[in-house]
């Protein structure tokens, strides 16, 4: 039953950290979108990448219910296939870099297994594979050419957000310990 807890309290901290983050996202950088839901700085990335290196399953099925919830109501209100889509693609994506991260970087239980150096190869590898699916899916669904560019800047913007989130997250962590 502890087990049980532990995961809903993971699922719903991953509910809070992603939906505060989009909202953070949204009054912050929305003058920096390039297309919708593709933004050159995309905060929501780094709590994606976060929440499934920190939660696993938990994080990821926290991350698909809060995706879901803002690309039917918020994004594509109109489109319920690209909303559901949408909210598989931004959970899939951080899941599989988890995976990842724990057959080929050794990821434990816990970040503190991860160098610095791997929670940036970590980084990178999710900035590229979130953009990547979503892209496909552009291309085989919408029938969109010309993806290079969105592309892009899709991958800067999680990566530029991945790593703010990540570097916020430090310092948060460093003037919490005992002494500072």
């Amino acid at each position: 039953m502890t087990n049980l807890r532990q995961n809903y309290a993971m699922i719903i901290a991953t509910m809070v950290m992603y939906g505060a983050a989009l909202f953070i996202n949204e009054l912050m950088f929305k003058q920096l979108e390039f297309a919708e839901g593709i933004n050159w700085i995309y905060l929501p990335a780094g709590v994606r990448l976060l929440a499934t290196l920190l939660f696993a399953e938990a994080g990821a099925i926290g991350l698909l219910l809060v995706s879901w919830l803002y690309c039917f109501l918020f994004l594509f209100p109109d489109d319920p296939v690209r909303a559901f889509a949408g909210g598989l693609l931004s959970s899939v994506a951080p899941y599989l870099v988890y995976l990842g991260a724990r057959r080929w970087l050794d990821l434990k239980g816990s970040l503190a297994s991860l160098s610095p150096l791997q929670v940036l190869v970590c980084a990178v590898a999710f900035s590229l594979a979130s953009p990547l699916l979503h892209h496909i899916w552009f291309a085989l669904y919408e029938g969109r050419e010309h993806l290079l560019h969105s592309f892009a800047v899709m991958a800067l913007g999680d990566f530029f957000g991945t790593v703010l989130l990540l570097f916020f997250t430090k310092w948060v962590m460093r003037l919490s310990q005992p002494g500072r």
